[in-house]
């Protein structure tokens, strides 16, 4: 995404946070209800198409989306999406992106309200684990002959009782309606999306041994030195990793036995 459509998915993240900073507002529902408008946008191509037609005021958009969704969704929802139609987009289905982007945060914020968040990170790592592990279980989540409601039921069975609702929710769209994305692609997102709730950057943490709590205090104070910003950890056990320890940041491998980074980190561990 870039261009208009990038300046008009900030518009709208911000139009969502000042929304969801009021708690009165009901951030689930939200999200269940800019779910259905992803997937109204997804299936309705001429729609989209005419929600960003840049030759169409953008006031006209935004009151044909209100007459549209007006009555069956919320008025907090109708708002949003008339902001963002009112913006120009470089591609029409940026805007589907957009909105369900934004109802995967308000899921991540209602989990942020109930003191789950961290939860929901730590879940959602296990659960992208889990499914790299199982061949099995992976092609039965991302098989486009299965059904909807039998990848729901699988999920159900897998997530229900055991896994926070906002992990349930955000896991169920992207297994469900993956968009033409991979499930390890969309876990990924999942992940940023929730770290950035609290302004943290996510590091994948690799060691041949667990990790104390000491250790895991230590080095995400130092990974957090390094790189200017909150870390949250993501820690998987592999006893064939060399060198004791590696690090995932984004697109960054460090590997412990060659960065002079992470052998700053250890230290710091260890002292």
């Amino acid at each position: 995404m870039n261009g208009a459509s990038r300046e008009a998915l900030a518009a709208a993240r911000e139009s969502l946070d000042a929304l969801t900073d009021n708690t009165s507002v009901d951030a689930a529902k939200l999200a269940e209800e800019l779910a259905a408008v992803t997937a109204l946008l997804q299936r309705e191509v001429s729609l989209r198409r005419v929600l960003t037609d840049p030759s169409q005021a953008g006031e006209a958009r935004a009151e044909l989306a209100g007459r549209l969704l007006r009555g069956q969704v919320g008025g907090e929802t109708v708002d949003l999406v008339s902001g963002m139609v009112r913006s120009r987009w470089s591609q029409s289905r940026d805007l589907v992106d957009s909105a369900e982007e934004l109802a995967n945060i308000a899921d991540l914020t209602a989990a942020q309200r109930d003191g789950d968040l961290d939860d929901v990170e730590d879940e959602l790592f296990r659960f992208g684990r889990i499914v790299a592990s199982d061949k099995e279980l992976r092609a039965a989540l991302t098989s486009r002959s299965a059904s909807t409601a039998a990848k729901g039921q699988l999920l159900r069975s897998l997530l229900g009782g055991k896994a926070r609702p906002a992990t349930e929710r955000v896991v169920t769209r992207l297994v469900t309606q993956p968009r033409g994305r991979s499930l390890e692609a969309g876990l990924e997102s999942l992940s940023k999306l929730a770290a950035e709730r609290r302004d943290r950057m996510v590091a994948v943490v690799t060691s041949a041994v667990p990790l104390s709590d000491r250790q895991k205090q230590r080095l995400g104070a130092a990974l957090a030195k390094i790189y200017g910003r909150p870390m949250h950890l993501n820690l998987d056990v592999d006893p064939t990793v060399l060198g004791g320890i590696a690090v995932r940041v984004g697109d960054e491998v460090i590997n412990g036995t060659i960065s002079e980074r992470l052998e700053e980190a250890t230290r710091r561990m260890a002292g």
